[in-house]
């Protein structure tokens, strides 16, 4: 079966396009070639900053034949409804349709359509312009005479040639005709820029990639971040150093190059002083350079620190080994390290004057927060007055708590984070360590905005959580108090992700008391006193149990077992805060108990258990449809039966226990209570009939499920689970 070669070369594609963009041209050809009727055995696309290519192998030579049966109106039907159908079905007149008979319907038309099949290559070259035309760049240019006209061609950069060929692999394949604005399919491409700039021809794939290595072209994405990682270890091992790996930087930089040459540069002795992550941004986000650490040394001595090296990629192979265009990036690079020495010079300036970190906070007051809601100022009071109420709840000291809370969001005033945005909070730390800060207060400043994500750890000292999740709660509360909620996947502002924080938090930390409902209530009454507090508690606490079930299903728990845990809602109550609230659980309790259900759920005891539990509540809702009388509690003098006794001695035991092991919060015992009911459900359902003709023992039979039902209610609500 032929191949399918293909490549789009152009002027530049941006680094950060190159992976996605050979993503969509695949599932953009690949889908038209299936939906034209043709099949393939493997695709593999590759790109470089100047090309994106497709491999098809194993593409049918043409399309199958085409037999369709498309009926019609009634032989009687009016007009507009023959002319119609002759339109839909592409005929001319209706002596091309068949007469067929329905038995009950009478006679109808039916057009008999039949297609040939089409070759590949007709059809490769009817599909790719329009998929060139209508290519999804994120961002792209018209150029040229051509660029004022309507239709323009638009790209990311200006499109050069287009390279296609079809054939079998082994042989000198065919080109595959076609023009897009005024640039005609061939059989040539390029090497690379500088070393190897002039236009050749190739035959096949394998011709392609084995002359374009020759041309210092390098095509496999992948096969360059090998080379470049594999290059720089052995660079830096030489010379006594470690690299420090950055694979967004390794993805960024194999999409810089088509030839990478790995060199060494040096820089300044005296800008080891600043902080090593600034160091490594300056470096990285200036000159897409890898930073270099000194030797790690021997167990048990202090971490590794940063070495005045740095590894460069080069896309050429410098004539003088390199030493020029490592200068030339070291002149950079020291002049980027200058600017950051002084924005770290100045900020320590200003912290170890007599006003400290004053006048940062001042300055909140003048940084929008949301137009709705206000200033940075307003925003870090309200989470100054959250993290004290919030202190005792997690165990935190309240006095250090309030003052990190209150330094949290100092440092975006700072010259480095105005500069460099993706350190704040660690500023704020290394700020806090200069000006003798507590140790608890100087880490809150960098981990309250933690976790950031599913795989970021969340803070494990109390006060750094505690201040975490005032953070969150009041983003979340603020917003909802707005109305500014997440819909479909759109997220501006993170509210997911800060959800997704409050519960890890709360399952870390075991928060069993954090009143949620409470705290949101509270928040809301007072600074969005203009809105319903109860509905932005309540609505928020849903979100929070639909994040919760996003988490647990990533740990294989269903979100029925979530739901019939979470029924009850996310806090324990406060009597004198929330009376009338009800008994409801907080999200680490919800968790808990839904990984003690899932567990009991996949034995046997609970399995039976739940068969059990359905069946009794089966019965009792088609008895309560029909309004059959069902006994208020269970009369002893009415159990007639050895095994209705039993069972309801075991309900008497297992909710006793069951209730104990809640109130304790150990969920796998009240999980093993419920278990003792299996035995005596099974054998109630096997030996004793419900319905009895006696009313006054049918219904006393209907409370004792009324009591199963009621019994598992202790741990979860059985009835979300389908089993």
């Amino acid at each position: 079966m032929p191949d399918l070669l293909l490549e789009l070369f152009s002027e530049e594609i941006p680094a950060r396009m190159q992976r996605k963009a050979a993503g969509d041209l695949r599932a953009a050809v690949t889908n038209a070639l299936v939906d034209a009727g043709l099949t393939y055995e493997g695709v593999k696309e590759y790109w470089t900053p100047r090309r994106l290519v497709l491999d098809v192998r194993g593409l049918s030579a043409r399309s199958a034949d085409i037999r369709e049966e498309r009926k019609g109106p009634r032989t009687d039907a009016p007009e507009k409804a023959v002319a119609g159908f002759l339109r839909g079905a592409g005929l001319e007149s209706i002596d091309q349709a068949e007469i067929r008979n329905d038995p009950k319907k009478g006679d109808f038309y039916v057009a008999v359509i039949e297609k040939a099949g089409r070759d590949a290559a007709g059809i490769v070259s009817e599909v790719l312009p329009g998929i060139i035309k209508s290519f999804p760049w994120p961002k792209s240019m018209r150029w040229g005479a051509a660029s004022s006209q309507a239709g323009a061609l638009k790209w990311v950069r200006p499109l050069q040639s287009i390279l296609c060929l079809f054939g079998p692999e082994t042989e000198e394949m065919e080109i595959v005709p076609f023009e897009v604005s005024g640039i005609a399919s061939g059989n040539l491409t390029r090497g690379h820029r500088f070393m190897a700039p002039d236009a050749f021809a190739v035959k096949h794939f394998d011709d392609y990639a084995d002359k374009l290595e020759k041309a210092f072209v390098m095509l496999d994405a992948e096969t360059r971040k090998e080379t470049i990682l594999a290059e720089a270890r052995n660079l830096t091992f030489a010379q006594g150093y470690d690299l420090v790996d950055d694979p967004g930087l390794l993805e960024e930089v194999s999409g810089l190059v088509e030839w990478p040459v790995v060199l060494m540069g040096e820089f300044d002795e005296a800008f080891l002083d600043i902080p090593a992550e600034v160091i490594q941004l300056t470096i990285r986000e200036n000159q897409k350079c890898f930073v270099v650490a000194n030797g790690g040394g021997n167990e048990g001595e202090s971490a590794p620190t940063l070495a005045n090296r740095f590894i460069l990629v080069s896309n050429i192979v410098p004539k003088d080994g390199g030493t020029e265009v490592s200068r030339g990036n070291a002149k950079v690079v020291n002049a980027r390290l200058s600017d950051a020495k002084f924005f770290w010079e100045s900020d320590l300036q200003q912290i170890a004057s007599d006003e400290g970190f004053e006048p940062w906070i001042r300055k909140l007051d003048d940084v929008t927060f949301h137009k709705l809601l206000g200033s940075q100022g307003q925003r870090v009071e309200r989470i100054v007055e959250l993290a004290g109420e919030l202190a005792d709840v997690v165990g935190a000291d309240p006095d250090l708590v309030k003052q990190a809370a209150r330094l949290c969001k100092a440092d975006l005033n700072s010259a480095m984070v105005y500069e460099f945005p993706e350190v704040q909070g660690l500023m704020g730390r290394y700020y806090a360590e200069r000006a003798d800060m507590p140790a608890p207060v100087a880490a809150a400043i960098q981990e309250h905005y933690s976790p950031l994500g599913p795989s970021d750890s969340v803070p494990s000292d109390p006060v750094s959580a505690t201040v975490a999740l005032a953070d969150k709660l009041d983003t979340l509360i603020a917003f909802w108090a707005i109305d500014e909620k997440p819909t479909g996947s759109k997220d501006p502002y993170a509210l997911r992700r800060a959800a997704l924080g409050v519960n890890r938090i709360c399952i870390e930390h075991n928060l069993n008391r954090l009143d949620i409902l409470h705290f949101a209530m509270k928040t809301a009454d007072k600074y969005w006193s203009n809105t319903d507090a109860l509905v932005i508690a309540s609505s928020l606490a849903e979100f929070l149990i639909d994040r919760l079930k996003v988490q647990l299903r990533d740990r294989g728990i269903s979100h029925e077992v979530v739901d019939a845990v979470a029924h009850q809602g996310i806090m324990v109550p406060d009597s004198e805060k929330s009376p009338g609230m009800g008994n409801v659980r907080t999200i680490a309790i919800i968790e808990r108990t839904a990984d003690a259900l899932d567990r009991f759920l996949k034995t046997e005891d609970g399995k039976n258990l739940l068969e059990g539990y359905k069946r009794a509540a089966n019965i009792l809702a088609a008895e309560e449809k029909k309004e059959t009388r069902i006994a208020d509690a269970v009369s002893s003098s009415l159990l007639t039966v050895d095994e209705e006794t039993a069972l309801n001695e075991a309900i008497d035991k297992a909710v006793s226990q069951a209730e104990e092991a809640v109130a304790n919060q150990n969920f796998e015992a009240a999980m093993t209570a419920l278990a003792g009911l299996r035995e005596p459900v099974d054998a109630f359902f096997e030996n004793v009939m419900v319905n009895d003709e006696d009313e006054k023992i049918r219904a006393n039979r209907l409370a004792l499920l009324t009591r199963i039902r009621n019994a598992t209610a202790t741990v979860a609500d059985f009835g979300k689970i389908s089993g």
